[in-house]
């Protein structure tokens, strides 16, 4: 234990005490969520988080994010039962509970990087190359998992390594169980598991007969909580949520066949990797072997390593090239090792810690700042996306609601107001929902059932170019077999030809590619700043 007993320097130290250090990055993260806070919900897996945390049922996608959904759905109930808050209100709540957790996430990422580098600058340094990270700047203010995972991830790691250097069992065990917790609320914090057995060997254990019985309990104590919640679920199938489960695998395999893995979607992973820190991207590769070369496989070693190897694992998972909110997973264990090569850097550098320290800053700021204004029309992209699913309500008062909708990029605006009660409407959506070449025998179905159809042609909703272009094709190839009523600007119902109307023309060969050249023109040059 001589290895660990060295390394735990001065990181026993009181966090209040040092709140001075923390502070800063800690506020500035809660600015840039307030600032930056998203109009509506956020992404769209963010809509059905709200709906099922209001409900009060586990997700069917992966394991489930039972301690998210659940831990919403007790604010909901709590803030419903005392103040009346109503359901079309409740992801104000939920949203507002991420934002909160934002600074907590990144004093947790300050207090991990204290413990391993034993340096206050340093980790200081560290938490502001999270809080400054503008994907973990964009999902600060979204009802989506990325904080509150990250926020489960640091403690876990801090706590587990606290037990470590301690020889607590208590502290590892409560350790592994946060980090089984993490997986409730993200699954990738999975990847982090090796981390259980790494910790210990980094900080010198021998592994004798004890060091194994710790770990081997910790091990276990993890994959129970990690395991557990979806286990009972999906044997006890309440509600009917292993059919939903095995849907949702389904809807998984026919996305993956969307986005097979390529030569194009590797750049496409480092291009994300990069965007996500790119001081971190850049300084790795140095800061890594700078510290093997100085202390070898040290705990800070071993935590940039798991930290990368969860960064990888991306590339198995097709969603990983077209979201780049993933690659937040590595960043809590990476920006300790960077933020110490940097200190390190700028140190010898000016000749002065103190010069250095405000050096590294400024690197940051500057970097944060270049960055924000390049990402800022995708920011914008997406901003106006959200903010039309909160208008897509009034929308919606045109349609009646036992309607069938057919709305494109809308159709999970149309799912979520439908689930918080205001209307009845089928959806014909877009994504693993979509017909494809059957679209006109769907649409004939509900016709023939006596069900009224309507579609949204507004072509912000129908993209000309990326995988959903299938689908605008696929759309614009009804006109002829179908009439149309206006009844909005955009909105028109779907009448059968024999229906003795008159027929409005929806002019649906416009959201052709080939009559949208600014649209596709904005596709291309988004292509070239992704890949």
């Amino acid at each position: 234990m001589t290895k660990g007993r060295a390394e735990l320097t001065s990181g026993r130290r009181n966090i209040l005490i040092e709140w001075r250090w923390w502070i800063g990055p800690a506020l500035l993260s809660l600015a840039l969520a307030l600032i930056f806070a998203d109009p509506f919900i956020g992404d769209w897996d963010g809509l059905d988080y709200t709906l099922i945390s209001i409900d009060g049922r586990p997700s069917s996608m992966a394991l489930g994010r039972t301690l998210f959904i659940f831990a919403n759905h007790g604010a909901w109930r709590v803030a419903h039962g005392l103040f009346g808050l109503q359901a079309e209100h409740a992801y104000l709540l939920f949203k507002y509970m991420i934002i909160a957790q934002a600074p907590l996430a990144v004093i947790a990422c300050w207090a991990l990087a204290r413990e391993v580098s034993g340096s206050l600058h340093t980790a200081t340094i560290a938490a502001l190359l999270v809080a400054t990270s503008p994907f973990f700047v964009i999902y600060s203010g979204q009802v989506m998992t990325e904080i509150p995972s990250l926020l489960l991830l640091a403690l876990a790691l801090l706590t587990y390594l606290r037990g470590v250097r301690r020889s607590s069992v208590w502290s590892m065990l409560l350790g592994a169980a946060l980090l089984g917790a993490g997986v409730n609320v993200r699954e990738t914090v999975i990847f982090y598991a090796p981390w259980l057995a790494l910790a210990p060997i980094a900080c010198g254990w021998k592994l004798r007969r004890r060091d194994i019985t710790y770990v081997a309990l910790s091990i276990t104590v993890f994959v129970v909580i990690a395991f557990g919640p979806f286990a009972l679920w999906f044997l006890s199938d309440v509600g009917g949520y292993r059919a939903a489960w095995y849907g949702w695998r389904e809807s998984g395999r026919l996305e993956a066949a969307l986005h097979p893995f390529t030569v194009r979607n590797a750049l496409a992973f480092l291009v994300y990797f990069f965007l996500a820190a790119p001081l971190v991207f850049i300084g790795f590769p140095v800061a890594a072997w700078r510290e093997w070369f100085k202390a070898k496989f040290s705990a800070q070693f071993a935590l940039a390593f798991v930290g990368l190897s969860a960064t990888l694992c991306l590339l198995f998972y097709y969603s990983t090239t077209i979201n780049w909110r993933y690659f937040l997973i590595g960043l809590p264990a990476l920006a300790p090792i960077v933020a110490v090569y940097f200190m390190r850097s700028e140190t010898r550098r000016f000749g002065s810690v103190h010069r250095g320290f405000l050096s590294a800053i400024a690197g940051i700021a500057l970097i944060a700042i270049v960055l924000g204004l390049f990402l800022k029309p995708s920011r914008d992209k997406f901003t106006a996306q959200h903010a039309a699913m909160k208008e897509y309500r009034a929308r919606l008062a045109v349609v009646p609601p036992e309607g069938v909708m057919i709305s494109g990029a809308q159709s999970i605006a149309v799912t979520y107001w439908r689930g918080i009660g205001l209307g009845h409407w089928d959806v014909i959506g877009a994504g693993s929902g979509w017909p494809g070449a059957a679209l006109p025998q769907t649409i004939e179905r509900y016709l023939a059932d006596g069900r009224r159809v309507f579609l949204d042609a507004d072509p912000r909703f129908w993209p000309a170019c990326g995988w959903q272009e299938s689908e605008t094709r696929e759309l614009a190839s009804i006109e002829s077999r179908f009439h149309f009523r206006r009844l909005a600007e955009t909105i028109y119902e779907i009448l059968p030809q024999s229906a003795d109307a008159v027929s409005d023309k929806p002019d649906l060969q416009s959201l052709l590619p080939e009559n949208r050249p600014a649209d596709v023109e904005r596709c291309a040059g988004q292509g070239k700043m992704q890949g």
